[in-house]
């Protein structure tokens, strides 16, 4: 080790035990980050890590518009600097690098420096370095030379700014490198300049490209330059709706709002919230006024501002309609009808269908994660080559490593004479489907991670590894975060997994169980020959009911129903017994509910008009305009919770837990309607 790095060494394990540095704030945070969360060993010196082409190209494959727009200002920087000796880095707001300039004649230099494309940089592997604690800290930053925490980075110096999409959220890292660089850190302050100028402009130019269509709004604290280089950029839509921001404009709000903008969204906001200025008034600056007189104060604080000739859309002061959102393909479209949700997730997985990144589903037991897996599988071009699922909860400890990967012909005693193939292999060309991922055992764990980073499989007996072409898609009822915390998981598996995370909703959150009830039925028949319908009652009872078990639960309540029932028409009693309410709760704080009416229930009979509501009082009194629009509002609908939740404008969670709020008894309770 030389001496600069022990040195080095040295001072990181002080500063870690708590004895002050010369360093920046933002750089002793960083170390004691890295010992304390990221668990980082400063005597350890780290080869840089580069991912495969094959995982590249998932980070790269889903930055893809982002990059477009991003690459001419990438070029641009960087021919401003070449001959310099920096090397440009974009990465994504992971810390991979998924776009990259240098002087080619360095590759290799740069290569064992991890400044190459695929390198990751994010803090928690590669310590504090100018990418990693960007994204950490969301501001523009210096870690120059000694200031890395890995002593193998001590030779470089890295400037970094972040660069934010229109909603606020991290979209990018842009970074510019050196090998090597004068010892004083202020020697980098203008390439810092440059960094943070470049992430501005690049934020623009996708907030213009994404909202090309909409009313642009630019400003600046100067007349003299605002046609030039306006800070704030602003999208907003001809109903004077904030659509999006640069980060220099939503900074800008959030100070305008002061102390009542914590948590707030600000898309969505009116303009004229925050302005002067009215939608109106837009179009007289789209004429060739005086800079000076383009004076639009901020309405809070009466900053001036100074308004650039502003980009009307197609039809200025008017709401420009979007183009008509892309079909789902139809295995999405057949997971749901009419349902919010449901909609926005088979949206969002229907843009990664044809990716190579793994997908992560999560979603309580029975909500429908395999069935979501599979038409991801139908409607990419996978489709034609296998579809393997694989329940990780369910394969024995001792055999499961031959169950995935194979083995060869005698790799063990009590082995198949011809060996085995192995799930994985079977897969290959199609998709890998891990259900129940969260229960796979910790050192299988291992064997996948490198499946899943290779692309490729080792048998049990065999000493080279055979090349798979897979998908892999997860799915688990689990909180894989909190199992990565509890050491249960491996955090690297976790994000190897989960390159976009679809969240299936519980089936008592969705507007569509009708549908779903009309669906599971589909084409049975009663023995008669009758095909089976559900009665008002049965089907209020099944609305009713909060779902625990979520579809899976449901599917059995029919499958039962369909079973017992006397003819084609289901009623209430031919559902399973808890949904009926032959447990009769007492109310909280009012007197036992009523007993139910021998004989099979149906919807005519009913309790007398004074049983309910319960006259007593409940143990938790609530406003009772509250709680008499819920009860009319059950009532009007036949206590169909879904078709009330409808008529409130809320989801049927709120609607259930105001109800146990406000002690109403449902139909599973008392075994029919109230009347």
């Amino acid at each position: 080790m030389k001496s600069e790095q022990a040195a080095h060494i040295d001072e990181l394990v002080r500063a870690a035990r708590g004895a002050r540095t010369r360093r920046d704030a933002v750089i002793q945070d960083s170390w004691r980050r890295c010992v304390s969360e990221h668990r980082l060993d400063p005597e350890v010196l780290r080869e840089p890590c580069i991912l495969t082409p094959t995982r590249l190209r998932e980070h790269q494959d889903a930055m893809e518009e982002f990059t477009h727009t991003a690459r001419f200002g990438v070029e641009t920087l960087y021919r401003q600097v070449a001959g310099l000796g920096y090397v440009l880095l974009l990465t994504d707001a992971k810390g991979i690098t998924v776009d990259f300039i240098g002087d080619p004649t360095f590759d290799n230099n740069l290569m064992r420096a991890g400044l190459y494309l695929g390198a990751d940089w994010n803090e928690r592997h590669a310590g504090t370095c100018a990418v990693g604690t960007c994204i950490h800290t969301g501001e523009p930053l210096i870690v120059h030379q000694t200031d890395h925490f890995d002593a193998t980075h001590i030779p470089l110096t890295c400037t970094a700014a972040p660069v934010y999409d229109p909603f606020g959220a991290l979209a990018a890292v842009l970074d510019i490198s050196a090998l090597r660089s004068p010892e004083p850190k202020e020697s980098q302050f203008l390439a810092l300049q440059f960094v943070k100028g470049f992430a501005n402009k690049i934020e623009t130019a996708h907030l213009m490209n994404r909202f090309r269509r909409e009313w642009i709004v630019k400003l600046a604290a100067s007349p003299e330059f605002v046609d030039v280089e306006p800070s704030y950029v602003l999208a907003v839509d001809g109903s004077g709706r904030l659509l999006g921001f640069n980060n220099a404009a939503r900074q800008l709000l959030l100070r305008e709002l002061g102390d009542a903008g914590t948590g707030v969204n600000l898309v969505g906001q009116r303009f004229g919230a925050f302005f002067e200025l009215e939608m109106d008034d837009l179009p007289r600056f789209s004429h060739a006024l005086p800079a000076g007189q383009r004076l639009v104060r901020l309405a809070r604080s009466g900053t001036p501002l100074f308004a650039a000739t502003l980009s009307p859309p197609s039809q200025p002061g008017r709401p420009v309609a979007e183009p008509p959102a892309p079909a789902l393909p139809a295995p999405l479209c057949a997971l749901f009808r009419d349902e919010p949700a449901m909609h926005r997730v088979a949206a969002r997985a229907a843009k990664l269908v044809n990716t190579q990144m793994s997908l992560l589903i999560t979603g309580e037991t029975g909500s429908g994660k395999e069935h979501l897996a599979k038409a991801i599988h139908m409607a990419s071009a996978r489709a034609a080559r296998p579809f393997v699922p694989v329940n990780c909860a369910a394969l024995p400890e001792t055999l499961v490593e031959g169950e995935l990967f194979g083995y060869e012909p005698g790799a063990f005693t009590g082995a198949v004479a011809r060996g085995k193939k192995g799930l994985v292999l079977e897969a290959d060309g199609g998709t890998l489907f891990l259900d129940e991922i969260g229960d796979m055992p910790l050192p299988l764990q291992t064997r996948l991670l490198r499946v899943l980073a290779e692309r490729e499989v080792t048998p049990l007996g065999r000493s080279r590894p055979v090349p798979v072409n897979v998908r892999v898609i997860a799915a688990t009822h689990r909180d894989l975060v909190a199992e990565v915390k509890a050491g249960r998981f491996r955090e690297d598996l976790y994000f190897r997994l989960s390159g976009a995370i679809l969240a299936l909703p519980p089936l008592r959150a969705r507007a569509d169980i009708d549908w779903l009830i009309g669906r599971l039925i589909a084409g049975r028949t009663h023995a008669s020959g009758v095909p089976f319908s559900v009665s008002e009652a049965a089907r209020a009872a099944l609305n009713a009911h909060d779902w625990p078990g979520n579809i899976r639960e449901l599917a059995n309540a029919l499958d039962y129903a369909c079973a017992v029932a006397d003819s084609g028409m289901i009623g209430l009693q031919d559902l399973p017994d808890r949904l009926q309410g032959k447990a009769e709760p007492r109310l909280i704080g009012g007197p036992p509910a009523p007993p139910r009416l021998a004989g099979p229930s149906s919807a005519s009979s009913s309790f007398p008009a004074a049983s309910w509501p319960p006259a007593q009082p409940f143990a938790r009194p609530a406003p009772e305009s509250e709680r008499d629009a819920l009860v009319a509002a059950l009532a009007a609908n036949g206590w169909n919770i879904s078709a009330a939740a409808r008529d409130l404008g809320l989801d049927r969670t709120t609607v259930h837990r105001r109800m146990r709020r406000f002690g109403l008894v449902t139909l599973r309770h008392v075994g029919r309607v109230p009347s």
